[in-house]
């Protein structure tokens, strides 16, 4: 028997997206659980029938001895770490699909989880995009030293916007000392300043139509374009995450600077809400309650049923 898959939470797009991918690298989807934050009662039985899934859990922990990794997709943030519980209390691998968290306590709980041993990672599949993984690859005299970036995407300030802080985080490394909210035309900006002075403007926020997950990255040798190309990004995720998760590679980045995503954006909201004040993300407190999970994922269930 290969390694067992179990999905947490049927939310959004991505568990019937990522199955025929996890598939083809080989690895078994054991089965699914939902517990009715978008869809009514049955829909994980439906859901698993549809995709040749031999099982619906009724409970995490009857999940979590069965199966080897824990692919965590609530989109309801606020309930990633509850919903990892029983699976870290197995000693079993999590993956937290983007955003991870949204505030900077689960953060914290995450953190505690990794120093123990658990293998946990996710995020966002911008940040490990083929586009982002080929500038990186190009030789250090070819691409120079990137000091700004111009950086977004549309739909949304943090569910979606998160994209673009991964974007971003990618392609110039960890170390964000800095958040600042500049003021908004149609869409957010926020300034994100490195430790090292580094600079970049991200623009997030809703958009009259579809914005692309973009940058242009200067540095001290050259101007690069990127525009990721949307039907490639959850094979570069699920390729670098589920080797890590079964055991098998190393991890695809540390607990701390995938969740350096998270928290550059919970940095930016404190800013907003406070008039433009430079953040650090040093002052970032646990009992800020950041970006409201519950709130989106009511909003997020109208959107999904008024789809169907």
């Amino acid at each position: 028997m290969g390694i067992q898959v179990g999905h947490v939470d049927l939310d959004s797009s991505h568990p019937g997206n990522w199955i025929p991918i996890i598939r083809d690298l080989g690895y078994e989807v054991a089965g699914v659980y939902d517990g009715g934050t978008v869809w009514p009662e049955g829909y994980a039985q439906q859901f698993a029938a549809r995709h040749e899934i031999p099982r619906a859990y009724e409970s995490l922990p009857e999940m979590a001895r069965d199966v080897d990794i824990a692919i965590i997709h609530s989109c309801n943030w606020d309930l990633h770490v509850e919903r990892a519980r029983p699976f870290v209390a197995a000693g079993k691998a999590i993956f937290i699909d983007k955003p991870m968290v949204g505030n900077l306590a689960d953060a914290n709980q995450l953190r505690r989880w990794a120093q123990q041993g658990i293998r946990v990672t996710g995020g966002s599949s911008a940040r490990f995009a083929q586009e982002v993984q080929d500038f990186l690859g190009r030789p250090p005299a070819e691409r120079g030293r990137p000091h700004s970036i111009f950086c977004g995407c549309g739909v949304d300030e943090f569910n979606y916007g998160v994209h673009a802080y991964s974007l971003m985080l990618g392609l110039m490394g960890p170390g964000v000392e800095s958040v600042r909210y500049l003021g908004s035309s149609s869409q957010r900006q926020i300034e994100v300043v490195w430790s090292d002075k580094r600079r970049g403007i991200l623009t997030i926020g809703a958009n009259p139509s579809y914005l692309p997950f973009y940058a242009t990255v200067v540095s001290d040798q050259a101007i690069t374009h990127i525009q990721l190309d949307n039907t490639r990004l959850y094979r570069a995720l699920l390729e670098r995450a589920l080797p890590y998760l079964a055991g098998e590679a190393d991890p695809p980045g540390s607990i701390e600077e995938l969740l350096e995503v998270e928290l550059t954006a919970v940095a930016a909201r404190m800013s907003w809400m406070q008039n433009g004040a430079r953040i650090f993300l040093s002052d970032l407190r646990q009992d800020d309650p950041g970006y409201d999970g519950g709130a989106f994922a009511q909003s997020y269930r109208l959107s999904r049923l008024g789809a169907q």
